[in-house]
């Protein structure tokens, strides 16, 4: 039997607790995306939708393919995905009742595509990704952000900052349908090199860890066919900190922390400010598209790095 019942959609053990450390229940979630359904739609329609669930007494999985209880009122679109080799059947996150059902299902993070559904081949944003280096505190990702925010200036262009929810930034600058998947994940590599070279000391563009001393790391593999934590998503971390939006001028100012299930909705008011510090879609210079196709793709040029170095180990030994 349910415990309430919103828009027609059945919650059910909601004085649960949401996951170890979460300090919040599964009424805690459903409350919390009920008081933003309307913010959160307005950022993930039409994006095939990803999440992630815990279920009581196990691990967190993602699940990207809907399952085949899914109720009618949740939209989907079908998608081959290369990497499984299967057409996926995503769900897009279009009203109050997909999201609601979500929670019930105890769907906690809310990973959005890069692109719409009607256009696979159009990412939306450029996404750079910034996590400070392991024991290093959140200011240090603050200053790394600050030097990408630089760099986009120096070209041009202007992009939103928010928390990850988890312990980083993400840095997203709209574009329009101009430039396809490659090209973009073009313009992201040569603005991670950009932003690397205004102060070395600070960031860096290396994939390989152990290359980046304390440095921060400018991901800029967020591209193509990735996701990427939807603004206002809670995060299953201690504490249940949500994915938030931040002025620049108060970067140097916050922590993700700050931010939780339990006060974002308060924090927030009516308010919008993710939808208020968005600029309009842009288009990508070339020449920084140019620049970015001369950058080896990271993963790729860590895996050839890899094997060269224990083919060294290897003869020294």
């Amino acid at each position: 039997m349910a415990d309430m019942e919103l828009d027609g959609v059945s919650l059910t053990n909601l004085d649960q607790p949401l996951f170890d450390g979460a300090d919040a229940t599964k009424r805690d979630l459903v409350e919390y995306i009920d008081a933003l359904h309307e913010r959160m739609i307005a950022h993930l329609r039409d994006r095939p939708l990803s999440v992630i669930r815990v279920r009581p007494g196990q691990q967190p999985f993602m699940q990207k393919n809907v399952p085949k209880y899914t109720p009618d009122y949740v939209p989907t679109v079908k998608h081959w995905a290369e990497s499984s080799h299967r057409e996926i059947s995503y769900a897009l996150a279009n009203n109050r009742k997909t999201l609601l059902w979500f929670a019930n299902q105890r769907a906690i993070e809310y990973h959005a595509a890069l692109v719409r559904a009607d256009q696979w081949d159009r990412p939306t944003h450029l996404i750079m990704d910034i996590d400070p280096p392991e024991g290093k505190p959140f200011a240090v990702a603050a200053a790394a952000a600050l030097l990408v925010r630089q760099a986009l200036e120096n070209l041009g262009l202007t992009g939103a900052v928010k928390t990850s929810g988890a312990k980083g930034l993400h840095i997203f600058v709209p574009l329009d349908d101009s430039a396809g998947p490659e090209d973009v994940a073009a313009a992201t590599r040569a603005l991670a090199a950009q932003a690397a070279r205004l102060d070395p000391d600070v960031a860096t563009t290396a994939f390989i860890r152990e290359d980046r001393g304390d440095k921060v790391f400018l991901d800029s593999t967020r591209a193509g066919g990735a996701t990427v934590v939807s603004v206002y998503s809670p995060r299953i971390r201690p504490g249940a900190p949500v994915s938030f939006p931040i002025a620049w001028d108060d970067l140097e100012t916050v922590t993700p922390g700050d931010f939780t299930l339990r006060n974002a909705s308060e924090k927030l008011g009516e308010r919008d400010p993710w939808a208020e510090a968005m600029p309009e879609p842009q288009a990508l210079p070339a020449d920084l598209i140019a620049e970015g196709h001369t950058i080896p793709i990271a993963r790729v040029q860590a895996m050839h790095e890899g094997k060269r170095r224990k083919r060294a180990a290897a003869k020294e030994s």
